[in-house]
């Protein structure tokens, strides 16, 4: 799992995805119910659902046995799981003990595409270049960088090529040597993730434990344009 300081809390929710990757299921309690739009909700107070954001796509997810779908409620910044277009959750009420269940092979692909975006930026940032956007969608994962003045080499085709090959040699050689990922708390509150001591940035993503436990890393050559360098990327997580 990716350690932590201290459980992350919004209000009486404990974010336990944050500090539990590889959690299946929970058992918890029910804090709060409501209504958004005409869709009901339920927020519960060890929160194992991942919410789309920064990049990451929702976990998949179950309350009571019943599949729902996470997400970051605007008002009280709560996360809720609501029911899929179509369904309906299970009746509940604050203080119901309940359930919660994800599905941990979705999780940790998830976690897996997220770490790998971190570690293409650590690589990227090594030759200057500055992240300006990531994705860690499955099928769409990249980051893009800001292209420097310096990097000749991106003008042609046999230079890209080049510089992508350099870039999978680093990115192989952290996971070979199976940098342990890590999140720490800052004063401020902000949780920064790091690789190690090749990388540290600010996150609310899921993570595996460490860079062998990525596989099948491939970054297919880099492509720029106007302006900008996109390194698109894939990911699994190796076998348990």
């Amino acid at each position: 799992m990716v350690h932590s300081i201290e459980a992350s809390r919004v209000g009486a929710q404990v974010s336990a995805y944050l500090d539990g990757t590889y959690l299946e299921h929970v058992d918890t309690r029910v804090i709060a119910v409501g209504e958004r739009d005409g869709t009901p909700w339920a927020a519960v107070e060890h929160c194992l659902f991942h919410p789309q954001g920064g990049g990451q796509p929702a976990d998949r997810g179950w309350l009571e046995g019943t599949e729902i779908i996470p997400v970051r409620d605007r008002d009280s910044g709560l996360i809720v799981a609501t029911a899929p277009e179509g369904g309906a959750l299970p009746s509940l009420t604050v203080g119901q003990d309940v359930r919660a269940r994800i599905d941990l092979p979705t999780r940790t692909l998830h976690a897996a595409l997220h770490t790998a975006g971190h570690l293409v930026e650590a690589v990227g940032r090594m030759r200057g270049w500055e992240m300006v956007a990531s994705n860690h969608f499955p099928g769409q994962a990249r980051i893009e960088f800001q292209a420097p003045p310096a990097e000749t080499r991106l003008g042609d085709p046999e230079g890209r090529q080049e510089v992508t090959a350099e870039l999978r040699a680093a990115a192989a050689a952290a996971i070979d040597a199976d940098l342990p990922v890590l999140a720490r708390r800052l004063d401020d509150g902000r949780r920064m993730v790091h690789l190690d001591d090749l990388h540290a940035a600010p996150c609310g993503g899921t993570h595996v434990r460490s860079l062998g436990d990525l596989a099948e890393v491939v970054l297919p050559t880099l492509k720029v344009k106007k302006g900008r360098i996109r390194v698109s990327y894939t990911a699994t997580h190796r076998s348990q």
